[in-house]
């Protein structure tokens, strides 16, 4: 492990706008936080992206956030190999995010990561454990947009347009939040409804109906709280002709739906505009995206396991849609490696999530326990650290007897006590004062992290089933991802090395059932608490998963 000296940080913060981060602290919060870390623990930044000015206002639910981007490149390119942020969940909140922090953490590019309540080293337990909190941040922010995805998806289906209407129409801004419908703007309807008739005609160019709308109309832009008002663009012009909303239809999440708000041109005249363009008369389809490509490696010449997607017209007009993954045969074009299903492959990852899941039962009594050990541990580390306490007093006390001693004016000539001999005598207490320190600045850190992260396991062995089979295509890959390392498609098949938390829990898993079967009658025997039940009777579930390795 490299000495903290050695490592070079970047100071990295974020807040989203959106409801992800709605409790998180704000941009200054979290600098002042970071700031003061650095000067207690003394450390070596070479770059900050903290505060208002500096920290990223984006959410890092999905990719292509510019400052993060720009951290990951700088840690890549060796000028730095620390990160400094106030929560994991500050980094990622989507699986290809975090799986890039892991990666460069195993390139060895990254050593370590610090926030104020704990730092994560290169290690496998702290990369496994800061997997676990993007996993869980992912998830967090997952469900907090679960109500408003069915909100918008209930608007889409009464045919209204969920989001910002395009030029031409306004929001009402009168009805409860989610429920607002779209009208024509009484400004700018009639001038865009006149640029498409103008375009209809085939003999106007769209910079042309750009300029007369601009210049001979005053079309502008609607103002916004500090933008707006403008002259429309040359973008925007294309933007407007190739947009299905002015026929009377939306497209949101790849998706077309009939609107209720009141068209400028029929579904023909739009099509017509297209062929004027030289573009279809209908959007154009989404690149398809594959939950687990980049996962996975084949078992024959350990290239890259890629997707395809195949359709299958039937003679009766029907149409079925597959989904094959396959070796991408960069490493060896002959690669007799066969291709799979989509639905072969969940089945079997399906499979493997089923041989780590847990009951509710003993979800339920695990983490019961787990905050019964926490009560104990919080006794007697008060016990402990009063004794440190006044150890440190001690010490402190000793080291000011030192110095009134070496300066007191019988010493005055050092015959009873050389500055050698204060030094020496200073170094030793010191040391010991300083390792106090140390063990009270983490006393009852290690064993609280452990707890909370293994209720984290414990969760995750009774979720991860449900979550992959009724999650999206995000979701599904963090689940696979999480369980382990050494994903390998072979002969069909998937291989997969789990995690040792995970291993320990599929391997324990019936046993530990037993046990709770046996007890779950009598949470109480003679007076005993639970804990003392689970120390009796449960020497597996007792056990802690780094002990059992």
């Amino acid at each position: 492990m490299a000495h903290q000296d050695e490592i070079k940080y970047i100071a990295y913060s974020r807040k989203s706008t959106e409801s992800e981060d709605r409790q998180m602290l704000s941009l200054d919060d979290q600098k002042r936080e970071i700031e003061e870390m650095e000067r207690n623990d003394k450390l070596k930044i070479v770059e900050k992206h903290l505060g208002s000015e500096g920290g990223e206002s984006k959410t890092a639910h999905k990719r292509g956030r510019p400052i993060f981007n720009h951290v990951m490149q700088q840690i890549e390119a060796g000028k730095a190999n620390g990160l400094i942020v106030w929560h994991p969940n500050r980094i990622a909140r989507n699986a290809f995010d975090g799986g890039l922090v892991i990666t460069l953490m195993d390139e060895g590019k990254l050593l370590e990561i610090r926030t104020p309540h704990r730092v994560y080293h290169n290690t496998p337990d702290d990369k496994f454990f800061l997997q676990l909190e993007f996993g869980m941040a992912k998830k967090s922010s997952d469900d907090s947009g679960v109500a408003v995805k069915r909100g918008l998806k209930t608007k889409t289906e009464l045919g209204w347009y969920p989001s910002r209407a395009p030029l031409g129409y306004l929001n009402t801004k009168i009805m409860d939040r989610g429920s607002n419908e779209i009208y024509e703007d009484p400004e700018r309807f009639e001038i865009v409804k006149r640029m498409w008739q103008m375009m209809l005609t085939g003999n106007y160019t769209p910079p042309r109906i750009l300029q007369i709308a601009n210049e001979e109309w005053g079309l502008r832009t609607r103002p916004k709280r500090k933008t707006g008002g403008f002259p429309l663009s040359r973008s925007s012009i294309y933007e407007i002709f190739t947009n299905p909303f002015y026929y009377g239809w939306f497209e949101y999440n790849g998706q077309l739906y009939k609107g209720n708000h009141k068209p400028m041109v029929t579904p023909n005249e739009f099509d017509l505009v297209q062929k004027l363009l030289g573009r279809d008369g209908r959007p154009r389809p989404k690149t398809h995206r594959f939950a687990f490509t980049g996962l996975m490696r084949c078992g024959n010449c350990g290239g890259m396991i890629t997707a395809e997607e195949k359709l299958k017209h039937q003679k009766n007009g029907n149409i079925h849609h597959y989904v094959y993954y396959r070796c991408a045969k960069r490493k060896d074009e002959h690669c007799p490696e066969k291709m799979v299903k989509l639905e072969d492959l969940s089945a079997q990852i399906d499979e493997i999530i089923g041989t780590l899941t847990i009951s509710e039962r003993l979800q339920t009594w695990a983490i019961k326990y787990l905050h019964e050990v926490r009560t104990d541990e919080a006794t007697s580390n008060q016990d402990i650290l009063e004794s440190k306490q006044k150890a440190l007093a001690r010490i402190t006390n000793q080291l000011q007897n030192l110095v009134l001693k070496y300066t007191a004016p019988e010493n005055a000539n050092e015959e009873i006590f050389t500055a050698a001999e204060l030094q020496s005598a200073k170094t030793a207490l010191l040391r010991q004062k300083a390792t106090l320190e140390d063990d009270l600045k983490t006393q009852g850190k290690e064993i609280e992290q452990w707890i909370e992260l293994t209720e984290r396991t414990f969760n995750f062995a009774r979720y991860a089933r449900a979550w992959f089979a009724n999650g999206d295509m995000d979701t599904k890959r963090a689940v696979f991802s999480a369980l382990g390392s050494h994903l390998v498609l072979s002969s069909r098949k998937i291989a997969i090395e789990l995690h040792p938390y995970y291993k320990i829990i599929a391997e324990k898993r019936d046993l530990a059932e037993r046990e709770i079967e046996e007890v779950r009658t009598s949470e109480k025997i003679d007076g005993m608490p639970s804990t003392a039940v689970f120390r009796t009777k449960c020497p597996v579930l007792r056990g802690r998963p780094d002990l059992n390795r």
